[in-house]
């Protein structure tokens, strides 16, 4: 058989023609689109990729600001559960010292009231029972008893010594006014003179004198110059007799006294005023 290489080139030149207007045409255009295609879902998985991934970054960003919210949220509330067992600890303590404080108050005043209660007592007695002892004794005072009194009161101006005779004559010396003398009844001359003479040698200068009742004394002489007085008299024993008691009363009404004090000594009395 023989072979047709014209009809073999034809078929093959067409074939190449074919081959080349395939490829021109149609492979090209659809290789081009298959690439642009790629490219194109390339990008987009790239940009879905990266939208995941800013995507995955909000979500741990939210998930880490959600824990560190759930911390500060702990946080703040055991804080505020610990002020507040604090608080109502403190509230529970001052109520229990204002209720420790207000019942220590009640007791006290209850004891202040009783020994007020004791004291009031106690003072009305004393002051009847020395009331009627100086109404007994001016009651018993008599011109007599006066004159001793006042014989008395001379020995002690002569004896005098010590600090009282030092205050004493310094206020004579100073008074611009005569010095006071005062008793229950008159006093005869004798016994002024008597008074005049014990003052003048005792303190060595001339010292003038004023004498004048004082029906409030109780059998006794006061004599008193510039803020200064010496007495003698039943009142002086009363008086400190008073004094006595009422300190050993306060000393009684004392919770913690232990000891009792000591009656003072009745003694002449020299006081500034």
């Amino acid at each position: 058989m023989l072979i047709d290489w014209f009809t073999v080139g034809a078929q093959a030149l067409n074939f190449l023609v074919l081959v080349w207007l395939l490829k021109r045409f149609l492979y090209k255009p659809i290789l081009d689109a298959i690439e642009a295609r790629e490219k194109r879902i390339a990008a987009e998985l790239a940009d879905a990729a990266a939208k995941e991934g800013e995507a995955q970054k909000e979500r741990d960003e939210f998930q880490h600001k959600n824990e560190e919210f759930d911390q500060q949220r702990a946080a703040l509330l055991g804080k505020a559960t610990d002020e507040a067992k604090v608080e109502r600890q403190r509230l529970i303590d001052e109520a229990r010292q204002a209720a420790d404080a207000l019942g220590a108050k009640r007791q006290e005043a209850l004891r202040n009231d009783a020994q007020e209660l004791n004291q009031a007592i106690s003072r009305r007695t004393q002051q009847e029972v020395f009331a009627i002892a100086r109404k007994a004794l001016t009651d018993l005072a008599s011109t007599s008893l006066e004159e001793r009194l006042g014989e008395v009161f001379t020995r002690r101006l002569r004896t005098m010594d010590g600090k009282a005779k030092e205050c004493l004559g310094e206020a004579l010396k100073t008074a611009s006014q005569p010095a006071l003398v005062r008793s229950v009844f008159d006093l005869p001359e004798e016994q002024r003179a008597a008074i005049q003479n014990a003052l003048n040698e005792t303190f060595s200068a001339e010292i003038r004198l004023r004498f004048e009742t004082a029906p409030d004394l109780v059998s006794g002489i006061e004599l008193s110059t510039n803020g200064q007085k010496v007495a003698w008299s039943i009142a002086d024993y009363l008086a400190s007799m008073e004094k006595g008691v009422s300190e050993l009363l306060k000393e009684k009404a004392r919770p913690d006294a232990t000891t009792e004090p000591k009656p003072e000594e009745s003694k002449p009395e020299t006081t500034s005023q």
